[in-house]
């Protein structure tokens, strides 16, 4: 498993594959804090210098199962527990919510939970199903964030992209009435509602920009551009990945149905950041691209963001 990857879980074959224990089926919050190894909890405890003294203002937090020391932060920060995350998500979404991936990161100083919308979407004529994502640090390094990520059913891609009128992602400082913000959360499924209709009208409008086959090459020529001063492993290299979603965007068998269109092009792009291999394939490209998953991927949203200005 990659360096940075502590534990985690995951179902099937998912945008997210190849990290952790693979299970058959979803999860409930029981089985995945248990399964997805988060089942433990954060103290904070005092600081002292070497010589005894007390240092004021700051509190490490300290996961008790073994002691490992997770981060240094404010006497004002809040802990947000994993059991609490999942109960939180439980209270959101029901009860009989499941959770398709869970674990933490850099020793446990960064947690996820990723767990299927009950919604059902049929967007552009295809099924397109939104997830939320609840990610949380225990070192003081990002805030409490939810978000919802959707993702094109037929081929396990996500389609994450940035839209001016609507949010995908609610976020809150660990500080101040922790249990009132996650209770201000609630928020989020209106944000998941209000996104997936915008996705839709975004969908609608890039299936009508038709593309030409010059222009397909010339979008891609820019999304991945040469350096200035190149040597012939990095031109190899750019003509390599220029290749793979040339190809995906003409000969993948789930876009082959589509109308040569800026829809098919975002899906291209979106299922070369999804599910290719990197030329350097580094130990953490996995986790790495994994975390591109949950958060947004640079790569799609400038795809969207070129066809949008040529349109």
């Amino acid at each position: 498993m990659p360096a940075n990857v502590e534990t985690m879980f995951y179902v099937r074959q998912t945008p997210w594959h190849g990290l952790g224990v693979k299970v058959a089926e979803a999860l409930s919050s029981e089985e995945a804090l248990t399964v997805s190894g988060l089942d433990w909890t954060v103290t904070q405890q005092p600081i002292y210098t070497e010589s005894g003294t007390l240092i004021p203002n700051y509190r490490a937090n300290v996961r008790e199962t073994d002691n490992q020391i997770l981060g240094v932060v404010s006497d004002r920060y809040q802990v947000v527990q994993n059991y609490e995350a999942f109960a939180f998500t439980d209270e959101l979404l029901g009860m009989d919510v499941k959770y398709e991936t869970a674990g933490s990161f850099q020793n446990g100083r960064r947690v996820w939970l990723l767990a299927k919308l009950p919604e059902k979407y049929i967007i552009a004529g295809e099924k397109i199903e939104p997830y939320l994502v609840f990610s949380n640090s225990h070192d003081g390094s990002t805030a409490i964030t939810v978000a919802m990520t959707p993702v094109r059913v037929v081929c396990m891609n996500t389609l994450n992209l940035a839209l001016r009128e609507a949010k995908r992602t609610w976020a809150a400082r660990h500080v101040g009435n922790i249990q009132g913000k996650l209770h201000e959360a609630q928020e989020t499924l209106n944000l998941a509602h209000d996104y997936m209709t915008e996705l839709g009208k975004e969908f609608d409008t890039l299936n009508r920009i038709k593309l030409s086959e010059t222009k397909v090459v010339n979008f891609i020529s820019e999304l991945i551009p040469a350096p200035e001063i190149a040597t012939d492993i990095q031109l190899k290299n750019v003509k390599q990945q220029r290749n793979d979603i040339i190809t995906r965007y003409f000969e993948a068998p789930d876009l082959k149905l589509l109308d040569k269109n800026a829809y098919r092009f975002i899906n291209a792009v979106s299922d070369y950041a999804t599910h290719s291999t990197p030329i350097r394939n580094t130990a953490n490209y996995r986790e790495n691209l994994f975390m591109k998953t949950l958060e947004g991927h640079p790569i799609i949203d400038k795809a969207h963001s070129l066809i949008r200005a040529a349109a």
